[in-house]
């Protein structure tokens, strides 16, 4: 064989193998459809958020986005699907802030946040606003601490659950300002609402969209919110740290996450176009209207917060001696 023959022979093996060795040649993604998991039911502010983002993402990437509700644990159903699904950017997590806290709420978790899951980025928060029955004698922060320390009972929370962000803030507001208290806890915000506007409670954390009819109405009052700065879904509320409470931050949270082992092209590529969302203003306006605000982050962001809310919420959950239901 001469030698031309073998270089042309050999040349054309090498065509005929690099469709199978070469990443760039396989199937571009997305080729099929994607399903995108929520960890709680049909109707919620999650729900709601990852439909919108599905209905964007759909649009600029030419396939469809399947919502898919798996409810229940604590989000723990949610997360431990996703977390051993096929690591091909096919199935996603819209993930809640329970995932930053459950290594310290449980024992035994099939899946670890740290390692189980590659982090795509952040979407939106669920701001936190400290409301009181109108009728209460206080009107700031500053009031309502000072009365929770004259009464020898301290100051009554409602929460939806325990080991909810709104549990966890309250108890965070009662370590910060060094007054007693309890947090009660009701199955959602519906029946701690009742407690509240019938004054058996004094307070609650809750997202402004339940709220603002029975603001409206003059039932209820806003003392403050507890992100780090005002939130354009209620500007008038100062935040606790303008208050005196420079310590006292929390809210609920989404992002975006897929199971660890994904390629890294498609989580940047979906880091990229969540942010786009994130900056569209129809997809903020829905977003707000379901009481979220839109937060985007890169990859690293994402990892650094979720690493520093596993901390910091690991440290209440043992000083309050709190464990799940």
């Amino acid at each position: 064989m001469t030698t031309t023959r073998r270089r042309l022979l050999a040349t054309a093996a090498a065509g005929l193998a690099m469709p199978w060795c070469l990443p760039g040649h396989a199937q571009a993604w997305p080729a099929r459809p994607i399903r995108m998991v929520s960890p709680y039911g049909a109707g919620g502010s999650n729900d709601i958020l990852t439909r919108v983002l599905g209905e964007f993402l759909g649009r600029r990437l030419g396939q469809s986005f399947v919502v898919e509700n798996r409810a229940g644990a604590g989000t723990r159903i949610a997360n431990e699907f996703v977390a051993k699904a096929p690591p091909d950017g096919y199935t996603l997590l819209h993930a809640a802030a329970p995932i930053a806290i459950g290594e310290a709420l449980y024992k035994d978790l099939p899946y670890d946040v740290h390692k189980s899951f590659a982090l795509i980025g952040s979407t939106a928060i669920a701001p936190l606003f400290l409301v009181v029955n109108a009728d209460a004698p206080y009107r700031t922060l500053a009031e309502f601490i000072k009365h929770a320390k004259a009464n020898p009972n301290g100051a009554t929370f409602g929460s939806p659950g325990a080991g909810s962000a709104p549990h966890l803030t309250a108890e965070l507001l009662l370590r910060a300002s060094g007054a007693k208290g309890i947090v009660v806890q009701y199955r959602g915000d519906a029946p701690a609402y009742t407690e509240l506007l019938a004054g058996r409670i004094d307070a609650t954390l809750t997202a402004i969209s339940t709220a603002v009819p029975h603001i409206q109405a003059g039932k209820l009052r806003v003392l403050g919110v507890a992100t780090e700065e005002r939130t354009p879904l209620y500007p008038d509320a100062p935040t606790l740290r303008e208050q005196g409470m420079p310590t006292v931050v929390g809210y609920g949270w989404y992002g975006m996450l897929a199971p660890a082992g994904t390629p890294a092209s498609i989580v940047a590529r979906l880091n990229t176009e969540i942010n786009a969302a994130v900056a569209d203003a129809e997809v903020r306006r829905k977003a707000e209207a379901a009481g979220l605000q839109l937060r985007g982050s890169t990859s690293a962001e994402f990892s650094a917060f979720i690493e520093s809310e596993t901390r910091k919420w690991a440290q209440i959950i043992k000083s309050a001696n709190i464990t799940a239901e």
